[in-house]
């Protein structure tokens, strides 16, 4: 079976856990003025062919709005936040692609806000405060930030896990890995060019 979009993004051993979306009402606020102009041209061009039934040909004239909405709808679906274990990654376009991802190691700080009728309607603004050269990461009134922010925290909480064994451990600290390759180092079992990559490797992750 093919792969999706998604799909296609994953690393080795990395996994989806939330799909999210901009709340309805940016979809509904979007497609609402075609959805008016759709009426009006429907009323206008009905009461018109009661005095020229040729005027029916005007009903053309809805599918100007009607594939506005559709792009509409396109560029809102084909628009998605997504956790992974590992990343946040944002996604926009509908043939081309835009794609933001920031690593969980990388986020700082996460903010989340939600007026009354957010709070009513279950949607927010959520801002992702990174080390990575983007530096802010904001996703405005998507579908329950609250749950997007707690998936997100708990997926940055087990990043310090290993998921080898029926419990998970915490697993070595990045000093203390370099320090035991350092000795391994000294004892001839590694050499110094492996010793160097694997502690560029490391330290990267901090």
């Amino acid at each position: 079976m093919a792969k999706t979009y998604i799909q296609s993004m994953l690393g080795e051993n990395e996994r989806v856990l939330l799909v999210t979306r901009q709340h309805w009402f940016v979809l509904f606020s979007a497609i609402t003025a075609e959805i008016l102009i759709t009426l009006v041209i429907i009323v206008g061009v009905s009461v018109a062919t009661l005095y020229d039934p040729r005027a029916a040909f005007g009903f053309i004239l809805v599918l100007l709005p009607i594939i506005s909405a559709l792009r509409d709808i396109l560029i809102w679906n084909n628009h998605e936040y997504l956790v992974t274990n590992r990343r946040v990654i944002q996604i926009s376009g509908i043939f081309n692609k835009n794609v933001v991802d920031s690593s969980l190691e990388k986020v700082n700080d996460v903010k989340m806000n939600q007026s009354f009728f957010g709070r009513m309607f279950d949607y927010g603004d959520v801002e992702i405060l990174t080390a990575s050269e983007i530096g802010v990461n904001l996703f405005k009134r998507i579908g329950d930030p609250v749950k997007f922010k707690t998936v997100m925290l708990n997926a940055k909480e087990k990043l310090g896990y290993s998921e080898s064994g029926p419990h998970t451990q915490r697993t070595e600290s990045i000093p203390a890995q370099i320090a035991e390759l350092d000795e391994l180092r000294k004892k001839g079992i590694v050499t110094e060019a492996e010793f160097q990559n694997k502690k560029k490797e490391l330290l990267a992750k901090m």
